[in-house]
């Protein structure tokens, strides 16, 4: 299985170079196979390069029975491995969602525009007592979130470590990085998220959706086929509604649309 997705992306590659294209211009199924693979091949790489040392793979191959989640990609884990293990990392996702919260509440006495500042304690009231936003909820703040005080390049390193979290990536780096990997992991779903709009999410299969909606912090195990189409197709209308200098909000609704949605509430 790992071979056939390191020659599907190839193909995708060679078509990229063929057409002179950009990840961005690709269809959806081919964006999102090469994003997956890309971080395939970087745990791979990892056990490549533990594994040098003379004799080194014998532990290496202990290593992998006793924790298969972190050092083995997704083609090695059984089924029930797949279920459980996503499960885990949800429950380390949502982990991170209080702290979130808390420091948007804390930025509220910074927005200068009295409609924001209500705006988002309206927000934050909201989430706080179990109700799920609506979409215009959300819009209303995008001024808010593309400069002071929740702009990409205004949030504090707190909150750049808990974001990174939300979003399964190390908090254990310096701040510019972790600045530097948020815009990269959410400029990536927004190109996702247009070529999909363009696909539409009616010619998605089930499973295709249900990780669509995982990637952008849904714990969609819990949730109904229906539930996640209609979720998926609501993050597609914020998505596509913000520009490049608004992703702020985009990854902050890996949160805010997540939290108390239907069957998640937490």
């Amino acid at each position: 299985m790992l071979w056939a997705d390191a020659k599907k992306a190839r193909r995708i590659k060679a078509s990229m170079w063929n057409h002179n294209m950009k990840f961005h211009q690709l269809p959806y199924r081919d964006m999102e196979h090469l994003r997956q693979f890309r971080r395939d091949v970087a745990k791979c790489l990892f056990i490549g390069i533990i594994s040098i040392p003379p004799f080194a793979n014998y532990l290496v191959f202990l290593l992998m029975y006793f924790f298969p989640r972190q050092l083995l990609v997704r083609h090695f884990w059984t089924p029930k491995q797949q279920a459980d293990f996503l499960e885990m990392y949800h429950a380390l996702q949502k982990r991170s969602h209080p702290e979130i919260l808390t420091y948007l509440e804390r930025s509220i006495p910074a927005v200068s525009d009295t409609t924001l500042r209500w705006h988002l304690t309206e927000l934050c009231s909201k989430i706080e007592l179990g109700t799920h936003p609506a979409v215009n909820d959300i819009l209303a703040l995008r001024k808010c979130f593309s400069s002071q005080p929740l702009g990409m390049n205004h949030l504090q390193a707190l909150q750049l470590k808990a974001l990174s979290r939300a979003v399964l990536l190390t908090p254990y780096l310096p701040a510019f990085l972790l600045r530097h990997r948020l815009k990269t992991h959410t400029t990536v779903i927004h190109q996702l998220d247009q070529a999909l709009a363009k696909l539409g999410v009616g010619r998605l299969s089930d499973q295709e959706v249900k990780s669509a909606c995982y990637l952008r912090g849904l714990n969609s195990s819990r949730v109904a086929d229906e539930r996640c189409r209609a979720w998926l197709g609501e993050w597609l209308q914020i998505s596509c509604s913000l520009k490049e200098a608004e992703l702020s909000l985009l990854l902050h609704n890996v949160v805010l649309f997540s939290t108390n949605y239907t069957g998640t509430r937490h």
